[in-house]
């Protein structure tokens, strides 16, 4: 589907976590802001900063703050302002992993930011 952007978003992570499937995880505490944003919980790996990361993609292993990633994954944020307009890839827990169409970048959005205007 095809989104536009409502308002401004700016990322508070400039250096996401990013891992490859496989990767051991230490999961830490569980987001619990005002937004509703279920089920992200901070994860850290070696050599990389933290960063929050969606409990669908986690397999936990013997005890709660160890992982193994399922996937590929990017906490990457896409910082976009009102008008921009974006395809939506994947949604996840209250965010959007979208492609801006006028330059390609890619990254996640929160929902509350996007509106559809062309469904597929």
């Amino acid at each position: 589907m095809k989104y536009i952007a409502t308002g401004q978003h700016r990322t508070g992570y400039p250096e996401p976590i990013s891992f490859a499937k496989g990767t051991l995880l230490s999961v830490g505490e569980k987001y619990e802001g005002p937004e509703g944003w279920d089920n992200w919980y901070f994860c850290t790996t070696l050599g990389q900063p933290g960063g929050w990361v969606p409990a669908q993609i986690i397999n936990r292993t013997g005890d709660a703050h160890n992982g193994i990633a399922l996937e590929d994954y990017t906490a990457r944020e896409l910082e976009v302002n009102e008008g921009d307009l974006m395809i939506g890839l994947r949604s996840m827990n209250g965010w959007m992993w979208c492609s801006r169409l006028s330059d390609d970048c890619s990254g996640w959005v929160p929902l509350e930011l996007l509106e559809i205007v062309i469904k597929d």
